[in-house]
C-alpha cells in the first residue's frame, strides 16, 4: 500500500496561524481528561505540549494529584469545565483502574460531536463511540483495537502490512488511525496513507507519547476553530503533529550533541514553539 510522504509544507498549511482579530476562543481550546492517580506526570507532558503547540487555551479536568501538578508547571491552565473544541482522553491511564464515573464521563465524550483524540487507557471505548475519532496507537495497542472491532490479528512484517492494518482499523470505527512507530502511519476511513519520518530513535522514551497527544489535540482544536473537522482534515492534523513531534524530538536531540543525544518527553516540548515558528516561516 503506497503512503504519501508527509512533509513541513504540509504542515504549515494544516497548521491555525494566529490574527489580531482572534482571541484565546477563537484560536482553539482543547479539552484534556488525561493522567491518573498513577500517571499524574502525563497529564503535565501533555497539557505542556499543547500550551507549546499554540493554542487558545488548555481545559484540564482530571485527578486532583494531577491537576495540582499541572498547574505547578502551567499555572495558566484552565481547570473549569467549559467550551472546547476538541478533546483528549486516555493519556497516562489504565482501563483497569478506571472508575464507572470516569467511563461514563469519557463515554459521554465520545459520543458527542467534537473531535476526540483517544490514546492508551480510553482505547477499549473506541469500538462504541459515535464522535470522530482520532486514535494514537503504537502497534501492540493497534492489535488490542482491532480484537476489540472484531477484526482479525494482523503482521506487522513491513510498512505496506503496517499501512493495511491501520486502514482496515479506520474503516472499522469510521475515524483516523495514527500508528506510531519508527515511521508514523496516518490514514483516515476511506482516504489516502501519510508517512511521516521526522523523529529520532531517542523519541523512543517515557511520556513521549503523552506530548505527542497534546500536540495533536491544540492541532485539532485550532482546526475545528477554522472550521476544518472533516475526516480528510483531521487526518491532516494527525499527519502535521506527528510531524511537528518528531521534528521537535530531532532538535532537543541534537541540543544534546553534533549527532544527537538523550532526550525526556519535556524536552521535546520545550523544543515545539521553535520548531512551530519555523514551519510557519517556510510557508
Amino acid at each position: 500500500m503506497t503512503a504519501t510522504e508527509w512533509t513541513g509544507r504540509d504542515t504549515a498549511r494544516a497548521l491555525r496561524r494566529p490574527t489580531t482579530d482572534d482571541d484565546k476562543y477563537s484560536r482553539g481550546v482543547v479539552g484534556m481528561r488525561t493522567g491518573s492517580a498513577r500517571y499524574p506526570g502525563a497529564a503535565v507532558l501533555g497539557v505542556e505540549a499543547a500550551w507549546r503547540t499554540g493554542t487558545g487555551m488548555v481545559r484540564y479536568l482530571g485527578p486532583a494529584r494531577a491537576q495540582d501538578l499541572v498547574l505547578q508547571r502551567r499555572p495558566e491552565t484552565v481547570t473549569a469545565d467549559g467550551r472546547v473544541q476538541a478533546w483528549v482522553i486516555g493519556s497516562g491511564t489504565d482501563a483497569a483502574e478506571r472508575d464507572a464515573a470516569e467511563t461514563a464521563a469519557l463515554r459521554g465524550l465520545l459520543d458527542g460531536e467534537l473531535p476526540v483524540v483517544v490514546d492508551a487507557g480510553a482505547l477499549d471505548l473506541v469500538a462504541a463511540a459515535t464522535a470522530p475519532c482520532i486514535v494514537t496507537p503504537h502497534m501492540r495497542e493497534l492489535g488490542r483495537l482491532r480484537d476489540a472491532l472484531g477484526l482479525a490479528p494482523r503482521e506487522a512484517a513491513d510498512d505496506a502490512a503496517r499501512a493495511a492494518a491501520a486502514r482496515e482499523t479506520a474503516e472499522a470505527f469510521g475515524g483516523v488511525v495514527l500508528l506510531k512507530g519508527a515511521r508514523t502511519l496516518v490514514v483516515a476511513a476511506g482516504g489516502r496513507v501519510h508517512r511521516v519520518e521526522s523523529g529520532t530513535s531517542w523519541l523512543a522514551t517515557a511520556g513521549t507519547g503523552d506530548v505527542l497527544g497534546g500536540v495533536l489535540g491544540a492541532v485539532v482544536a485550532g482546526a475545528v476553530a477554522d472550521g476544518r473537522a472533516g475526516l480528510d482534515d483531521l487526518a491532516a492534523c494527525a499527519a502535521a503533529a506527528a510531524w511537528l513531534h518528531g521534528t521537535a524530538g530531532s532538535r532537543a536531540s541534537r541540543s544534546r550533541g553534533g549527532e544527537g543525544g538523550p532526550i525526556t518527553a519535556l524536552d521535546v516540548a520545550e523544543a515545539l514553539p521553535a520548531v512551530v515558528a519555523e514551519v510557519l516561516r517556510g510557508v
